[in-house]
């Protein structure tokens, strides 16, 4: 699976969907994945064409398990510090989207994915 694939978005009848695709890692969250995730949330959040965000985990054991532990293994205090405010602001962005955003929860939700749902 690519990097691309790792987190997909759509959008159909005025409802966007994101899907957390990295099922074999209980969907845990990626750098690289916020950074294709908080640009697409704010440009939601400002069509007026939106009206819901939904999102899901794929596979059927986990909606999201919060930030991927094994990306951070070997990382810095700065560089952890610098990941850790990325998903803060994640979540504060998530937070005060105005449009509402439906988390379908199919699975276990562990740390910054419980924050998510």
């Amino acid at each position: 699976m690519s990097e691309a694939e790792d987190i997909l978005f759509g959008c159909e009848g005025g409802v966007a969907t994101v899907t957390l695709n990295r099922p074999q890692a209980l969907n845990a969250f990626t750098l690289d994945m916020y950074r294709r995730f908080d640009p697409m949330l704010r440009g939601w959040a400002e069509d007026p064409a939106i009206h819901a965000v939904l999102i899901r985990g794929a596979g059927e054991r986990a909606f999201c398990a919060g930030g991927d532990l094994k990306e951070r293994h070997g990382m810095t205090d700065e560089a952890w510090r610098a990941q850790h405010h990325c998903f803060e602001r994640k979540v504060r962005a998530m937070r005060a989207c105005p449009v509402p955003i439906i988390g379908a929860i199919n699975g276990a939700a562990y740390g910054g994915g419980c924050e998510m749902a």
